[in-house]
């Protein structure tokens, strides 16, 4: 019988996760090759023999999305996966008419064949979108467990942008420096720094059984810290999940998102203290429709800005977290909130956008008054800077979960807007916590 032919469809998280698990050792099936999106400058790598095993021993080549109907026509392939998160049904509906004219069936694989068992036990943290609070929330969580006298080790869902995916099969973080020793994009050191100053060890990369083999030696528990709104890569034992009050609707209308919610032993609606009563209200009557079992847990994320006073009526540029306004589709974060809160002047920051920073406006039309932190590369970490230092302002506003300044040099005054979870009455994130060490007897 011969193989299936596959192609996997993916933005260099997922889809590399799918075929480790499923595919990799799997005889019935031959990946031809991997598509990219999604991600700028993930396209055109090969994923190496050192993580593709002795099936694929020239590795599998990756190739930009836009190249799908001519490698379905040149590999003849049979089937595509769909491996990539934070899409709008319409545009998922779009993918599988473009692959069914094409010829290949489409396939949506499932937490079943996906997830991976731990010997300890796993706490994970999701979402229904990209830019709902699922780090601040995260942080909460591993926080609660230190302040119990337990030791969590935090995985981080992947983001192997490095050119050369051999340096990242299994990357361990403890220090600061570790963010260097890894080339870490900008996106990284959003998620990854915060944890690292919290003194939580952590965990990323691409074969995540490898990195689940070395995690479980150093751990009490596994805490799993989603990506976007994909579906955790380890079973869990609870399953928290954030929505975004100033996103209703979004947590029934994008994939993978209303899997997480459906599955959900917790959802927290984050930031109602900034949202519309009736978007948080419209917000848990969805959830309530979907998983009427789910714990509901009220939450913010309250701002805090250095120095208020010194932005007040000044002409500012504010950059914001990357993913949460590109692929995220929000129109501003954390440091437009504040910046509007300290009575500051907002800038429009599209004129003064240099190379990639100027086509990142382009492909994400709906931004307008934010700048987004991109840095996937030296290359647009350096337009970022330039994108910066060129905007006729008096400050900077800097809405990133970073210091900016370590990675960029800023010639202007600028402040930082930092942001936690801060639960609302009960239940709250330590009773569920506190049931759940109990129940696992961890202490």
């Amino acid at each position: 019988m011969s193989k299936k032919k596959v192609l996997i469809m993916g933005a260099a998280g997922r889809d590399f996760h799918n075929f480790n698990v499923y595919f990799r050792e799997n005889e019935d099936y031959e990946v031809v090759a991997f598509t990219a999106e999604q991600i700028p400058g993930i396209g055109d790598r090969m994923y190496p023999p050192e993580l593709s095993g002795p099936l694929y021993p020239k590795g599998i080549k990756i190739y930009p999305e836009e190249k799908l109907p001519e490698l379905i026509k040149e590999y003849e392939v049979e089937q595509c996966v769909l491996a990539y998160s934070d899409l709008p049904y319409e545009v998922v509906g779009n993918k599988i008419a473009w692959v069914n004219s094409l010829g290949p069936d489409i396939r949506l694989m499932g937490p079943d064949l996906t997830m991976i068992k731990s010997n300890k036990p796993v706490i994970a943290v999701c979402a229904v979108r990209t830019g709902c609070g699922k780090s601040q929330t995260s942080r909460r969580v591993n926080q609660i467990l230190l302040d119990m006298g337990l030791k969590p080790v935090n995985i981080r869902h992947p983001m192997p942008y490095d050119p050369d995916l051999t340096t990242q099969i299994a990357q361990r973080y403890e220090v600061l420096e570790d963010l260097d020793k890894y080339r870490c994009t900008i996106e990284e050191r959003e998620e990854y720094e915060p944890m690292i100053d919290m003194g939580v060890i952590l965990y990323a990369g691409v074969d995540y059984g490898k990195i689940l083999e070395q995690a479980e030696k150093e751990c009490d528990l596994i805490t799993w810290d989603g990506g976007n709104n994909d579906t955790p890569f380890y079973t869990p034992d609870l399953l928290i999940v954030i929505a975004d009050s100033h996103r209703p609707g979004h947590e029934i209308t994008y994939y993978p998102g209303e899997t997480n919610l459906r599955m959900a032993d917790v959802v927290v609606i984050n930031k109602i203290d900034t949202a519309d009563y009736d978007d948080v209200e419209e917000v848990r009557d969805n959830i309530m429709y979907v998983n009427r079992g789910a714990v509901i847990i009220d939450a913010a994320s309250p701002l805090t800005i250095e120095d208020m006073e010194s932005i007040r009526d000044k002409r500012v540029l504010v950059v914001e977290d990357g993913p949460t306004v590109t692929h995220g589709d929000m129109p501003y974060g954390a440091g437009y909130i504040a910046a509007r809160k300290a009575g500051a002047i907002i800038v429009d920051p599209r004129p003064f956008a240099v190379g990639s920073i100027k086509e990142t406006f382009e492909k994400y039309s709906h931004l307008e008054d934010v700048l987004p932190a991109m840095g996937y590369s030296k290359k647009q970490i350096d337009e970022l800077q330039q994108t910066i230092n060129k905007s006729d302002v008096e400050a900077v506003v800097i809405g990133t979960p970073i210091d900016l300044n370590r990675i960029v040099k800023i010639d202007k005054p600028n402040v930082r807007v930092k942001y936690d979870l801060q639960e609302i009455g009960r239940p709250n994130l330590e009773d569920v916590l506190t049931e759940f060490v109990k129940k696992h007897k961890l202490k």
